[in-house]
């Protein structure tokens, strides 16, 4: 099996899939710093109570954004899993031509989502991730990556409303049942949410008119999409594992090359 792990800003998402299902996963927070030990005992720790055991693991790969904690990780991987993690970067076999400005600037995380989208879903296709950032990102049909759009999250925005405000409390994210708001916590959720609602309607409505492109596809993820995708129309798809696929569909392109080049 696959061991599929995703370093975002927040959190470390970990996956061990079999073909394209996730069949355990859990989170561990990026914040801490962690020695490779430490990383390898809750590697390990984590892996145990979710019943998996370490001679199933046949591969890793790490997509990362927070290259601050590699060496540790990639160390702890190393000398507790027995195995040499695949890193996608620069080089990496995506299958995907990407003719933005910089190429170089676009993170690891938008490539494994653009790459899970095209393939599953066909182009073009806009991925919404609803993360610590959320990012809307344009596929073409023939697979070029060609535009990203990035927002301040959900959270970073309430983390803002509460704490550069003397009397405004923090709150549960959700969706009120009314924008009709009759008390403070309801009306600080309402903005939130529907305001957000609104700009992913606007941002999705503004790049498909602008990239001129008919019968484009939606697609969500990330910790608060489907609060969001459940809330409009403009969004056609949830999946929840859709980074996790990726970096499956990555591997397996990954491996494929390396058989081929031999």
């Amino acid at each position: 099996m696959l061991f599929a792990i995703d370093v975002g800003n927040t959190n470390i998402t970990c996956a061990v899939m079999e073909d394209m299902d996730v069949v355990a996963s859990f989170r561990i927070t990026t914040k801490l710093q962690r020695t490779s030990d430490e990383f390898g005992i809750v590697i390990c720790d984590m892996l145990e109570k979710k019943n998996v055991s370490l001679d199933c693991i046949d591969d890793v790969i790490i997509a990362s954004v927070v290259p601050g904690i590699m060496h540790s990780l990639t160390n702890a991987v190393i000398r507790y899993l027995d195995k040499k993690p695949i890193i996608v970067g620069e080089g990496t076999k995506t299958g995907l031509r990407i003719i933005t400005a910089n190429p170089k600037e676009i993170g690891a995380d938008r490539i494994v989502d653009a790459v899970a989208a095209y393939e599953l879903y066909g182009g073009p296709v806009i991925v919404c991730d609803f993360g610590t950032a959320t990012t809307y990102d344009l596929i073409l049909e023939g697979g070029s990556f060609a535009a990203g759009i990035t927002s301040p999250g959900i959270r970073i925005s309430a983390n803002a409303l509460w704490n550069d405000t003397a009397k405004l409390p923090e709150i549960e994210i959700e969706k009120p049942d009314s924008i009709l708001a009759k008390d403070t916590v309801t009306s600080m959720q309402a903005g939130l949410v529907y305001g957000y609602i609104g700009q992913t309607e606007y941002i999705i409505k503004k790049v498909i008119e602008e990239a001129k492109l008919e019968n484009t596809k939606v697609v969500a993820t990330g910790g608060l999409g489907r609060l969001i995708s459940d809330s409009t129309d403009s969004i056609q798809y949830y999946d929840k594992d859709l980074t996790m696929k990726g970096l499956r569909l990555i591997y397996e392109k990954t491996v494929k090359h390396d058989k081929d080049k031999n």
